[in-house]
C-alpha cells in the first residue's frame, strides 16, 4: 500500500502536508533549525511584523496557568523592512512554504506591507492578523464582518500572494466574520487566535501581566477551537486552517474531522519544541493506520451525536 497523501490545498496556497506552526510560537525558523528539519513541515508561519518596529508591551509578558498559558507580548517585532531584508531571505530557503504574517492599524497599511513583502520574495502567502488582543487598532478589523472585509479587500487589491485571514474567537458570531472574509477573497481562514483572559495575584492585588490582560492558549482553548472550526466549516467554502491546543495526532485529527484542511502547532512549541516535526511522521502513521490513502478523506467528516443519528437527523449540517 502507497504511503498516505497529505498534501493539501488552502485555495491556491499548496502544502506538502497539513502541519504549520503558529506565528509567535516559532520566532523566525532560525531558532528552531537544531531542534526540527524544517524542510518536512508544511510550512512556517513566522513571527507577526508591523509596519514600524515595535517594543511591545511591559514585562511580564507571559504566565503559565493550569492547561496553557496567557500571553500579551504586544507584537514586539523590528518592522516589516527589517523583516524583507533579512529574515525573508532566510525563510525562503527552508524548503516549505512560507506564510508571512502582518498586522496594521488600516486595511491601507495591511495592504502596503502585504505588498512589500510580494515584492520582497520569498514569501508563499500571507496570513493577517486582524486577531491579536493585545494590541490596540488591528484587533478591531476583526471584530466586524465589514471590518475584516476591509481589510482583506484592501490586501487583494494590493497583493497576488494567497491570503489567510486570521480570525478572533472573541466575538459573538464567527461565521459572519469568516463569511465576509471569504467573500472579499481571502484563500483560507485561520481558527482561532488567543481567547481573551486574566491572571491575578490576589495577594497584591494586581494582575500577573504587565498589560494586564492577556491572550489565552494551549490545551484550554481546544475544544473551544473545535467549536469554531466546526461552525465555520458549515458558513463558508473556503479551506480552514485550525489551532488551539494542538499537542498530539489526535489533536491533529480532531481538527481535521471537524472541517480544517490544515492545523498550526503553537504554545506545545515552547513546551515541546521538536513537536511539530514528529505530528508529521504520525499523521502518516494515523492514516496508513486506518487504511486512508489521503488525508483529505478526512477533512470535515464529523457526524452528528448518535442521539439525532438514529432520529433520522443529517450526517452534517449543511452550509448557510
Amino acid at each position: 500500500m502507497p504511503a498516505p497523501d497529505l498534501s493539501v490545498a488552502l485555495g491556491r496556497l499548496r502544502l506538502a502536508n497539513p502541519i504549520l506552526v503558529a506565528s509567535g510560537t516559532f520566532g523566525y525558523a532560525r531558532e528552531f533549525a537544531p531542534l526540527v528539519d524544517l524542510s518536512t513541515l508544511g510550512g512556517v508561519v513566522p513571527k507577526t511584523v508591523t509596519p514600524l518596529p515595535r517594543i511591545g508591551n511591559p514585562p511580564p509578558r507571559t504566565v503559565e496557568t493550569p492547561a496553557g498559558m496567557l500571553n500579551s507580548i504586544g507584537l514586539d517585532n523590528d518592522g516589516v523592512e527589517h523583516f524583507c531584508a533579512h529574515h525573508l531571505p532566510y525563510l525562503s530557503g527552508l524548503g516549505t512554504a512560507v506564510i508571512a504574517n502582518v498586522a496594521g492599524k488600516s486595511p491601507d497599511e495591511f495592504a502596503v506591507m502585504a505588498a512589500q513583502v510580494e515584492q520582497a520574495g520569498g514569501a508563499d502567502a500571507i496570513e493577517l492578523n486582524v486577531s491579536c488582543p493585545n494590541v490596540s487598532g488591528g484587533v478591531d478589523y476583526g471584530r466586524t464582518p465589514q471590518g475584516a472585509a476591509a481589510v482583506v479587500s484592501a490586501v487583494r487589491a494590493a497583493c497576488g500572494l494567497p491570503i489567510l485571514a486570521k480570525l478572533t474567537p472573541n466575538v459573538t458570531d464567527v461565521p459572519s466574520v469568516a463569511r465576509a472574509a471569504a467573500d472579499a477573497g481571502a484563500d483560507a481562514v485561520t481558527l482561532v487566535n488567543t481567547f481573551t483572559g486574566l491572571a491575578v495575584n490576589w495577594r497584591t492585588r494586581r494582575p500577573v501581566l504587565g498589560n494586564g490582560i492577556g491572550g489565552l492558549s494551549g490545551p484550554a482553548i481546544k475544544p473551544l477551537a473545535l467549536r469554531v472550526v466546526y461552525q465555520v466549516a458549515q458558513a463558508v467554502d473556503v479551506p480552514i486552517v485550525g489551532c488551539g491546543g494542538i499537542r498530539t495526532v489526535d489533536d491533529v485529527l480532531e481538527f481535521l474531522v471537524c472541517g480544517a484542511s490544515a492545523v498550526q502547532v503553537g504554545t506545545a512549541n515552547f513546551a515541546d519544541p521538536t513537536v511539530s516535526g514528529r505530528l508529521v511522521t504520525e499523521l502518516a502513521a494515523a492514516l496508513e493506520q486506518e487504511g486512508l490513502g489521503s488525508v483529505n478523506e478526512l477533512v470535515g467528516t464529523l457526524g452528528p451525536p448518535k442521539t439525532q443519528q438514529a432520529a433520522g437527523t443529517p450526517a452534517a449540517p449543511t452550509k448557510a
